[in-house]
C-alpha cells in the first residue's frame, strides 16, 4: 500500500541545447492527494462494513455448527481469517489518506506487511478451493483415483498446503516489512515503502513476483480446474440440463469476477515496475492519472474480499443448510429468553397470571425463518 507523495521530479531532455527546460520539473500531486483523501475513505469503509459482515457470519457458522469436515470447508475458513485480517488493515489506510500517517514507522512496517500477507494468501486459497473443485469432481467420476495429487491434496495433509499457503504470503509480505517507513511530504506523514537501497531493477522483480503468485498462478490454476469441472458438467445426463447450467453459471461468475477485479490492478502493477526501470512516463499529467487509476484499480481489487463469502460460501447448498440451521438455533434461543422475560413477572405475580400472557406466547411461537 503505496500513497502517493506531493512532488514528483521528472526529466523531459529532448535536445541537447541547455536551458531551463534540461533540469527536472516539478510536478504538484496536490490534487491527486485531494482525491485519494475524499475517494479511499469512502470506499475502505463501504468494504470494511460489507466485508466484516460476510466474513464473521461465515465463520460463525464453520465454528458454532458446521465444523471443519472438509477441505473445502477448511479453505473458506481460512480465506475468511485472511479477509477480515487484510480488512482490518482498511481504517488505518483511510486514516493515512485523510489526515497521514501519525502511528510511527512499526505501526506503519506491520500495517504494510500485514495488507501484503493478507492480499497474497486470499488468491492463494482461491486457487486451492479450485484445485479441491476439481479433484472433487474427479473423485466424483472415479477418475485419477490412484493419482499423486490425489494422494497429497486430502483433508489428512490440509494443514500442510494451508501452512505452504501462509508460509508464501509471509515472505510476499517480507519486503513491506523491511521498506516500509514513513515519510515526511509538505503537510504530512505518509506511509509506504521506499526501496533506496534496492537497485531499480530489484524493486521491478519483487513487483512482478507478486503479480505471478498473487494473479496469474491463482488464474492459471483457476482456468484449469474449472475448465476441467465444466466439461464433466457437459458430459452429465439430459435429464439434470437445469443443474448443469447453473453450476456452469456459477463457475463462469467466480472465475468473471475474479478477472473484473484483479486484472485491472495487476496490470497497471506491472506497467508501473516497468516505468520504475526504464522510465516510461515522462510527463506529470500522465502520472497523476496513473496515481489516481493505480487507487481506484486497488479499490476494486479489496472488493473481492467482499464478494468471497457470496462466492464460496453462500452460493454452497450444504453452507447454505447449515445457515439456516444455525440461525433457526439462535431465531429459537431469543424465543426462549422472551417466553422467560415475559413468564417471570406473571410467576411472581401468582394468581394474577391470565390469558393475556398466553396470547403473547402464541404470538412468538409464530416466529419462522
Amino acid at each position: 500500500m503505496a500513497v502517493t507523495e506531493d512532488y514528483d521530479y521528472y526529466h523531459e531532455n529532448t535536445t541537447f541545447n541547455y536551458s531551463y527546460d534540461d533540469y527536472p520539473s516539478v510536478c504538484e500531486k496536490g490534487d491527486v492527494r485531494s482525491f485519494v483523501a475524499f475517494f479511499l475513505p469512502i470506499v475502505y469503509s463501504l468494504c470494511l462494513v460489507a466485508g466484516v459482515a460476510g466474513n464473521v457470519l461465515v465463520l460463525a457458522v464453520y465454528v458454532y455448527h458446521k465444523r471443519l469436515k472438509t477441505m473445502t470447508d477448511v479453505f473458506l475458513s481460512h480465506l475468511a481469517v485472511a479477509d477480515l485480517l487484510l480488512l482490518f488493515t482498511l481504517p488505518f489506510w483511510a486514516a493515512d489518506a485523510a489526515r497521514g500517517w501519525e502511528l510511527g514507522d512499526a505501526a506503519c512496517k506491520v500495517a504494510s506487511a500485514c495488507y501484503t500477507l493478507n492480499f497474497s494468501c486470499c488468491m492463494l486459497l482461491l486457487a486451492c478451493l479450485s484445485l479441491d473443485c476439481y479433484l472433487a469432481t474427479a473423485r466424483a467420476q472415479g477418475r485419477d483415483q490412484r493419482g499423486r495429487l490425489q494422494k497429497l491434496f486430502t483433508r489428512r495433509h490440509c494443514w500442510k498446503w494451508c501452512s505452504v499457503v501462509w508460509g508464501t504470503a509471509f515472505i510476499l509480505g517480507l519486503p513491506d516489512l523491511i521498506f516500509s517507513k514513513v515519510m515526511p511530504t509538505s503537510n504530512r506523514n505518509i506511509c509506504m515503502a521506499i526501496y533506496l537501497s534496492m537497485a531499480r531493477g530489484s524493486k521491478a522483480v519483487l513487483e512482478v513476483v507478486e503479480v505471478l503468485f498473487g494473479f496469474l498462478l491463482p488464474l492459471l490454476v483457476m482456468v484449469i480446474c474449472y475448465w476441467s469441472v465444466g466439461r464433466a458438467l457437459r458430459g452429465l445426463p439430459a435429464e439434470s440440463r437445469g443443474k448443469k447450467w447453473r453450476a456452469l453459471r456459477v463457475l463462469l461468475i467466480v472465475v468473471g469476477v475474479f478477472v473484473v477485479t484483479q486484472l485491472p490492478y495487476n496490470v497497471l502493477k506491472v506497467y508501473r515496475a516497468m516505468d520504475s526501470v526504464y522510465a516510461l512516463v515522462t510527463h506529470c499529467r500522465t502520472s497523476k492519472v496513473l496515481d489516481q487509476a493505480a487507487q481506484v484499480t486497488e479499490s476494486l481489487a479489496l472488493a473481492h474480499c467482499c464478494l468471497n463469502p457470496i462466492l464460496y460460501a453462500f452460493m454452497n447448498s450444504s453452507f447454505r443448510q447449515h445457515m439456516m440451521k444455525v440461525a433457526k438455533k439462535f431465531g429459537e434461543r431469543r424465543r426462549k429468553k422472551s417466553r422467560r422475560r415475559r413468564e417471570t413477572p406473571a410467576e411472581e405475580r401468582g394468581t394474577e397470571m391470565s390469558f393475556n400472557s398466553h396470547s403473547a406466547s402464541q404470538e412468538t411461537n409464530t416466529f419462522s425463518i
